[in-house]
């Protein structure tokens, strides 16, 4: 019988610069297979370049400021508030952007297992 993988805890000043896309600062708790896990951060009037998370569902947590989304299909934005959940389904193109005059922090959950993040074109 093999032993299961141990817990861990990834402390907030551990975490690693990844996936970058214009825009946005996002760091990397952890990845496996299926998941992945971390926080992005928003800098006032930023707008991030357009994006997908390929075959990833994405859930984010606001848990500091606004986020601003804008995504493909869709004429205009959305914005979620410090406390608001997000989903972002699977290749769906979107960008972020902070409206705000100060920084917006969210968590992120990716499921799923594909490429984290796909740079892509204005739609």
């Amino acid at each position: 019988m093999s032993h299961p993988v141990p817990v861990r805890v990834f402390r907030f000043d551990e975490l690693e610069a990844a996936d970058p896309t214009p825009g946005m600062f996002r760091e990397r708790a952890f990845e496996l297979p299926i998941l992945w896990s971390g926080r992005v951060t928003t800098q006032p009037g930023a707008v991030s370049g357009w994006h997908h998370h390929d075959r990833n569902e994405t859930s984010l947590y606001v848990v500091r400021g606004v986020l601003r989304l804008e995504f493909e299909g869709f004429d205009g934005h959305l914005d979620a508030h410090a406390g608001d959940f997000i989903h972002v389904p699977a290749f769906t193109v979107h960008r972020e952007s902070n409206p705000t005059d100060e920084p917006s922090v969210a968590i992120i959950a990716r499921a799923g297992g594909g490429i984290p993040t796909v740079n892509v074109d204005a739609p």
